[in-house]
């Protein structure tokens, strides 16, 4: 398929069995050279993107309900961020912000204040990716508070260099033959509302797993006093996609200002617009003291932000620094990005989500699998279950949905947690494709209702 009838709309086109002939080769090239440390869902080989579809190196067009794992935020080669990036590209590459300056350095910094959802002044570090934009918020916490202890919680993804890697909780292999972590880390529950325990109130139970940092972490393990920072995500991502309830995020908030604790919230996947605003703590009104960015906010181009309130930003030279952090490339993919999300895509993260939402909910009802769907804007997540009375982690269910979605309906889905679908597509996503993607999810999902259905006996037959 010829570059120029790859488009920006319109949806999968599947010509061989999949993987095709070429992706095989370059797939065994792979395993050849590569370090077998990734995690590759499928073997999918891109070839060119553009808009939501990407195409593979066999000629195979696929809808991407994925994005790069949410980073293509403006989709795949926006025009105005291809752009921006070539022109940069011909003019400087690069000089090192940690030694030299650039005047687009202090434009996007100002550009991202202006949208910031924490009161200012705010002053900008550049890293080169979300683990490193946590890894700084961890470092800057520290060193402004002159404390020693953080929490995080369970189910959490922040990163993969130690730091960041000593805050996440989300799977025993991440953290496999690699301690000792970080010390000072105390992991504790976030709240899980669909598997809440049975009888509790919603709003009840969100406050009481903010409650128990201070009626016990504070009161039996750790100093308050001696605390830095609280780091969450006010949507966990690897952990499954699931939302921190507003009343939970208030009383963190709440908790972290008795203690003089810093609230840090991990945007790295929920912001640049994912949930129809650009941040998504922004939904609760909840101010975080520092914000970490990264994934979307420049299309692809390795950027990553930590910013903060001006004040807590009070290291001095040389206590923190990136080679390639705010490269020039990357700011000036960022800015055209910005651009575009501010212009169109955030509000139509908004309409187009919600037009997801209000379809997929209808499949709690029709479907025995389907336990919960939940999200916001384009950040949503569908909880599949061995049925919904056990509310049992139906992982090898969700697996043999996003596999038959992608090799037999060409549409690119990924999983999140133990038992999660993830549609996190670009922002730019257009009412057609997404009907074209949830048809495909829910015939996947029908396919596997019956499976299980049979497998039960009589029991099952919603959605036959």
């Amino acid at each position: 398929m010829a570059t120029d009838t790859l488009v920006r709309t319109g949806g999968p086109n599947i010509k061989t069995a999949l993987p095709g002939p070429n992706a095989k080769k370059a797939i065994e090239a792979d395993n050849k050279w590569i370090s077998p440390s990734y995690t590759r869902s499928y073997p999918l080989v891109a070839k060119r993107g553009r808009g939501a579809l990407v195409e593979d190196v066999d000629g195979n067009t696929f809808l991407d309900f994925a994005a790069g794992i949410a980073v293509c935020s403006t989709g795949h080669c926006h025009p105005e961020v291809v752009a921006a990036i070539q022109k940069q590209a011909a003019e400087l590459i690069h000089m090192s912000g940690t030694d030299f300056y650039y005047e687009s350095m202090a434009q996007l910094a100002e550009h991202l204040s202006k949208s910031a959802p924490m009161a200012g002044p705010h002053k900008v570090y550049y890293g080169n990716s979300g683990t490193e934009a946590v890894e700084a918020a961890l470092k800057l916490a520290r060193y402004h508070t002159k404390r020693p202890y953080v929490i995080a919680f369970y189910n959490a993804f922040h990163g993969r260099t130690m730091g960041a890697l000593s805050l996440t909780a989300s799977k025993p292999q991440q953290k496999r033959r690699f301690m000792p972590m970080t010390p000072g880390v105390t992991h504790v529950p976030y709240p899980h509302p669909f598997r809440r325990p049975e009888g509790t109130d919603a709003k009840q139970y969100a406050i009481d797993c903010a409650r128990f940092i201070e009626d016990k972490v504070l009161k039996t393990i750790l100093p308050p006093e001696e605390v830095a920072a609280i780091f969450l995500e006010p949507i966990q991502g690897e952990g499954g996609y699931v939302a921190a309830p507003t009343e939970f995020l208030q009383e963190i908030r709440s908790i972290c200002d008795r203690h003089g604790i810093l609230l840090v919230a991990d945007e790295v996947q929920s912001g640049c617009g994912r949930t129809g605003k650009m941040w998504a703590i922004q939904h609760s009104g909840v101010e975080p003291d520092i914000i970490t960015s990264a994934k979307g906010i420049a299309s692809g181009m390795p950027l990553g932000v930590m910013m903060s309130k001006a004040h807590v930003m009070d290291w001095v030279p040389g206590s923190h620094a990136s080679t390639f952090g705010g490269n020039p490339v990357c700011i000036a993919a960022a800015l055209a990005t910005l651009d575009v999300l501010e212009r169109e895509a955030i509000k139509n993260a908004e309409v187009v989500g919600n037009y997801l939402l209000e379809r997929m909910k209808t499949w709690v009802n029709k479907y025995e699998i389907v336990g919960e769907v939940r999200g916001r804007g384009l950040m949503i997540g569908v909880e599949i279950v061995k049925d919904k009375k056990s509310k049992a982690l139906a992982g090898k269910e969700r697996d043999r949905i996003v596999d038959q979605l992608t090799f037999e309906r060409g549409v690119l889905f990924l999983g999140c947690g133990e038992t999660t679908v993830r549609l996190s597509p670009p922002l730019i996503i257009n009412k057609e494709q997404a009907d074209i993607a949830m048809d495909a999810l829910e015939e996947s999902i029908s396919i596997v209702n019956k499976e299980v259905s049979t497998a039960s006996g009589p029991g099952m037959q919603m959605g036959a």
